[in-house]
């Protein structure tokens, strides 16, 4: 009933056409997929809304939180047509690229983005079609530029294009990702990812329009958003290593470093960090996949990511469950590996100064000093839960979230096993119960084992995690539904009949007139 990953780093999978029926979905849950991504580039939100209705069903069946990433499309910059559909060029000779959107030839390429225009200065570079042309600006001109091709032999219509060397005037968001996201809400997913962000106010931008409604991802796909990495990492509540569009737009041998970098980065800060694009691709039309995927995706969770993702693999591919599968394999074989666990223990990042800081290391000390079966966590908000995964701990995090929406959020987390439970906490007898049961019933301890519990007094309050507590689990505590304190139940019961307010006795009849009636 309690289903739980014999791994730690998490899986994200992309519904698509090849994914989106009832029982694909839940055979991709049970191949190993922690959060479902819905892709806002393809579909219509009609389609979006009857796929996350059936993601929400499965996870009624399974009786486990599973997370929703609803991914915004961004601005889509597209060059426009040919009059012959397509153009041939030649490096070293100059095109000319204007806003004028009559179809172009040999000689000019249209362009329907006047701010571009303006943007680019002499020097910029162009890349278009994913980098298969590479153009050099040489002259700019009011409504026009002129470039130079430096590399790329054909183009061809409405293929798009990327400018890496110049923060563009353009917001995150156009009007179709406003309305998509407004549409996201309002179903009610957990995480909303943005793409094109260059700038700290990219992120302020969308999180006034979505307030707490949701968590934020943020793409990292453009060079600009790397020099202000840390900042954006603060701002968001989780980062996407987008390496398809950041790709291109860098050059290749630098990817890798960089991978790790934002890694780093994110554990540093306690943000998780989805690895995307192209880890297993040649599943899309095979049933295995090459040696070199293979390696790429154990490097990710070498490297300490909290989860790893699938897009046209399990979208569009012709083998979506298997692909999960072989990602839920490698992982499971990289964690299993003896030296594993150095690599990771190597790249602890220095302690923070907080409270919550302080308590969080005691309990990943604690926890190794008492070989404890599991670290549980309460907390209303996640924020003590993140802190936790931020350890990369051995042993298994058990989450224990009061709202439905932050148990789906936490599922995207390194070595989270969520479990929503509504149930009020209010006294550390309440709590220590409660996350024994938890553990016991969902397979993370026996009896006689022993836990490391963090939380926030008081209880309801969000981001204080203050408490370490460490308990051995008892017979009696596993066998017994969760008790209060008695000093405190009494004192809450005394306290609700004072605060009831208070019943009127019934009018006592006088003397005469009880005479009168008798009479009567």
């Amino acid at each position: 009933m309690h289903s739980r990953r014999e791994r730690a780093t998490k899986i994200v999978a992309t519904l698509g056409p090849a994914s989106s029926s009832p029982e694909k979905i839940r055979a991709l849950y049970e191949a190993g997929v922690d959060v479902f991504r819905l892709n806002f580039s393809h579909g219509t939100q009609a389609d979006h809304g009857r796929v996350l209705g059936l993601v929400r069903q499965t996870e009624k069946d399974v009786g486990r939180p599973i997370g929703v990433l609803a991914d915004m499309q961004g601005p889509k910059l597209r060059i426009g047509r040919f009059v012959d559909n397509a153009i041939t060029l030649t490096a070293g000779t100059t095109i000319r690229f204007d806003t004028d959107m009559t179809p172009g030839d040999e000689k000019r390429v249209p362009i329907p983005h006047p701010e571009i225009i303006e943007a680019l200065h002499e020097g910029s570079t162009v890349l278009l079609d994913d980098g298969k042309v590479r153009v050099r600006v040489v002259k700019k001109g009011t409504g026009f530029i002129e470039a130079e091709v430096i590399a790329g032999t054909k183009l061809s219509n409405n293929k798009g294009f990327n400018v890496p060397d110049v923060v563009l005037p353009v917001s995150p968001l156009t009007e179709k990702d406003r309305a998509d996201l407004f549409f996201a809400l309002d179903q009610g997913v957990e995480w909303i990812a943005l793409s094109f962000v260059q700038r700290p106010e990219d992120v302020i931008e969308a999180r006034e329009l979505i307030q707490d409604r949701a968590a934020i991802n943020l793409k990292l796909e453009k060079p600009a958003a790397i020099e202000h990495l840390t900042r954006l990492t603060e701002l968001a509540d989780s980062i996407m290593v987008a390496r398809g569009d950041l790709g291109v737009e860098l050059s290749l041998p630098e990817l890798p470093a960089l991978q790790k970098r934002v890694v780093r980065e994110c554990r540093r800060l306690g943000k998780p960090v989805i690895i995307a694009t192209q880890m297993l691709e040649s599943m899309i039309t095979a049933p295995v996949p090459t040696r070199a995927e293979v390696s790429d995706v154990a490097n990710a969770v070498y490297e300490g990511a909290d989860a790893v993702m699938l897009s046209a693999e399990s979208a569009a591919g012709a083998y979506p469950v298997e692909a999960v599968a072989m990602m839920d394999q490698i992982i499971k074989s990289v964690e299993h590996d003896p030296g594993y666990r150095g690599i990771i223990d190597a790249q602890r990042p220095e302690p923070g100064h907080s409270v919550a800081d302080a308590v969080t290391q005691a309990a990943y000390h604690a926890a190794n000093a008492i070989d404890a079966a599991a670290i549980v966590t309460y907390t209303l908000s996640g924020t003590t839960t993140l802190h936790a995964a931020r350890e990369r701990p051995r042993i298994p995090i058990v989450g224990i979230a009061a709202k439905l929406s932050t148990a789906r959020r936490l599922v995207m987390s390194y070595g989270v096993h969520v479990v929503h439970e509504p149930e009020d906490i209010h006294t550390f007898g309440e709590m220590a119960t409660k996350a024994t049961q938890i553990t016991v019933e969902h397979g993370f301890a026996h009896e006689g084992d022993r836990l490391a519990i963090t939380a926030g007094v008081p209880f309801a309050k969000p981001g204080t995690t203050n408490v370490l507590r460490l308990v051995t689990i008892e017979k009696k505590a596993i066998e017994k539904k969760p008790v209060d304190d008695a000093p405190a139940a009494r004192k809450r019961a005394t306290a609700k009949k004072a605060a009831a307010p208070a019943k009127k006795a019934p009018a006592r009849k006088s003397a005469a007139r009880r005479a009168a009636g008798t009479r009567r």
